[in-house]
């Protein structure tokens, strides 16, 4: 019998899958590793893969204690394949299957369906590593450099799940998936990541924090759907998964939260009340409160896009197959099968904002991006609870739903922050006081300068409350590798 709570480290490929008894898979999973090892080598400058980096590596799956911790040169990270304990007598959750036994081979009538979203999937984890590559040379601190390359080593891993599930039950099919993922390059004209805002750049430090609270939130929505899902090797794979994205949002919240702190007491120190005075708070070398909002505004909204059309077909026929359920199926009282339900759902129509009753089955994207705003909205409330300890008149805010939008009913309509129609040039010539402008983004990049020293930082963020795995302040949490 299978331990599938330990790690096994007896084959190349750390797993709790049994990959030493299973030869076809393991094999070509061998077989795939060293175009992933040559993926990785080619993302970050040489001297950051030879220096030896405080990370946590998993070796096991209980939740009570599941990662070690210990320096590691990246590339010699033992990425597995790790699938959450399997739940005994599991059923499928929702959907026309509810109720029946969880597959643990994919049905013949969803295989496609279920491929395609495994690979989209699959396709963000990379992503958001190349969108990140070049920020270790910007790092405001060791620590924050550790957390920048403990997240890139999990989005890794995360890609290694998906694709096992591609070589482990979709066959020659499969294996074409799996080679593709690493030929596809985000930003690339020629071969662009599959969703748009893994497309965009992370050009500073402070578009990171927003991108892992934001998007990484996101990902964590997406995983917690089809952890529902009724193929159970997804269900698991996913289920674990969630375990470490937890901390790929914590690095956003606290980053964006360690940010606004420094800027606060920076005001504080030089008795500035007006927070729309960015001159003189820039002059401060901190990141002013109004640029902060226009950065939550742009990731905000590029996730947004990322849960798809509000209303969806292909949403609802992945939900009626029982491939993929609601964030927290199990806990919502329902026939779990939406066959007469509605969900309001807004319409962008002759200029006008309405709201209508959708079918809830095709809006299951909407209920999930529902969800995901309120999810998100507490990590604002944090932050706003920081400025207001500064007794600074400012709040950060979610912009509506329908501003900037590039996919679904509010594509290309133009509404402000605020949920406001107005015209399109009236909403061009804003644009810069609602969204990062060039020279926003030139004074953030004028401060990006990277800090080496243990226990320093950057004089744009403030240092954190605790360190990681209950280290000191001065823990050097990154022994550089100076070539």
């Amino acid at each position: 019998m299978l331990d599938l709570i330990n790690v096994s480290y007896d084959t190349q490929i750390p797993n709790n899958v049994g990959l030493s008894s299973d030869r076809r898979v393991l094999k070509a999973l061998e077989k795939w590793h060293p175009g992933y090892i040559n993926w990785w080598k080619g993302l970050i400058p040489q001297n950051f893969q030879e220096s030896l980096v405080y990370l946590r590596t998993a070796i096991s799956v209980d939740p009570k204690g599941w990662a070690k911790f210990g320096y590691v040169k990246m590339p010699e990270y033992r990425w597995g394949v790790l699938l959450a304990p399997q739940v005994e007598d599991r059923r499928i959750p929702c959907g026309e299957h509810v109720g029946e036994p969880a597959w643990q081979e994919v049905p013949g009538e969803y295989r496609a369906l279920m491929r395609r979203l495994i690979v989209i999937q699959g396709d963000t984890e990379p992503a958001s590593v190349e969108q990140q590559k070049f920020l270790a040379l910007s790092a405001p601190s060791l620590y924050d450099m550790r957390n920048l390359f403990q997240v890139n080593v999990e989005e890794g891993r995360h890609l290694w799940a998906m694709v096992y599930l591609l070589h482990k039950y979709f066959g020659a099919d499969g294996r074409e998936e799996a080679d593709e993922l690493l030929l596809r390059q985000s930003g690339s004209d020629e071969k662009p990541r599959m969703l748009g805002a893994f497309n965009e750049e992370t050009p500073d430090w402070l578009s990171f924090f927003m991108f892992t609270y934001f998007t990484d939130r996101d990902g964590k929505m997406q995983l917690e759907a089809l952890a529902q899902s009724g193929f159970d090797p997804l269900s698991r794979t996913c289920r674990f998964m969630l375990t470490e994205e937890a901390h790929h949002m914590f690095v956003g919240e606290t980053g964006v939260g360690r940010t606004i702190q420094r800027t606060c007491e920076a005001m504080n120190a030089a008795g500035i009340t007006d927070p729309y005075d960015i001159n003189a708070v820039r002059a401060l070398g901190v990141i002013d409160l109004p640029t902060i909002q226009k950065k939550l505004n742009l990731h905000y909204t590029l996730s947004l896009d990322l849960f798809g059309q509000e209303v969806s077909t292909n949403a609802a026929n992945a939900f009626n197959a029982g491939i993929k359920g609601r964030y927290q199926e199990h806990k919502l009282e329902d026939d779990h099968k939406l066959t007469n339900d509605t969900y309001p759902v807004a319409e962008y129509l002759d200029g006008k904002i309405l709201l209508k009753d959708a079918p809830a089955l095709t809006a299951v994207n909407m209920r999930l991006r529902d969800d995901y705003t309120k999810d998100a909205a507490g990590g604002v409330g944090r932050w706003n609870a920081i400025i207001k300890k500064h007794n600074i008149e400012f709040a950060l805010a979610l912009p509506h739903e329908g501003f900037h939008r590039q996919i679904g009913i509010f594509n290309e309509a133009p509404i402000t922050p605020d949920g406001n129609v107005i015209s399109r040039d009236e909403w061009d010539a804003q644009r810069d006081q609602w969204l990062p402008s060039k020279a926003d983004g030139d004074y953030i990049a004028s401060l990006m300068k990277p800090v080496s020293e243990p226990g320093q930082y950057a004089g744009w963020i403030a240092p954190p409350r605790v360190g990681i795995d209950n280290k000191p302040g001065d823990f050097e949490y990154v022994q550089l590798h100076m070539a």
